[in-house]
């Protein structure tokens, strides 16, 4: 499957906990019922969550290959608490955006 099918997959795998595909800054979007956003998925078909640092499960998705914190400008200036995932690990979105759907915001 593509990047764009694999999170849609994941979207509708949470749908039922209330998630809903949307679009923040151009890209698609995981959003929770408040309407804040939780993941998303980038131009280069990796997903980005917001995972809270120092919890295991954002030790655990930097440990995948490729991951690393996020940095929007490309400038050095990471968002600790936001880590992408290459799409070569797909099959660990859905669990990631379970962890990043309950981590308090």
């Amino acid at each position: 499957m593509s990047a764009e099918e694999d999170f849609k997959q994941v979207g509708a795998e949470l749908a039922d906990l209330g998630v809903r595909i949307s679009r923040m800054m151009g890209s698609p979007a995981l959003k929770d019922q408040a309407g804040k956003v939780f993941a998303s998925l980038q131009r280069d078909g990796a997903m980005v969550f917001r995972l809270v640092r120092d919890t295991p499960e954002h030790t655990a998705a930097l440990q995948l290959a490729g991951a690393s914190l996020f940095d929007p400008s490309g400038q050095g200036r990471a968002i600790k608490d936001w880590v992408v995932v290459p799409h070569s690990s797909a099959e660990k979105w859905t669990d990631l955006a379970e962890a990043a759907l309950s981590r308090p915001r």
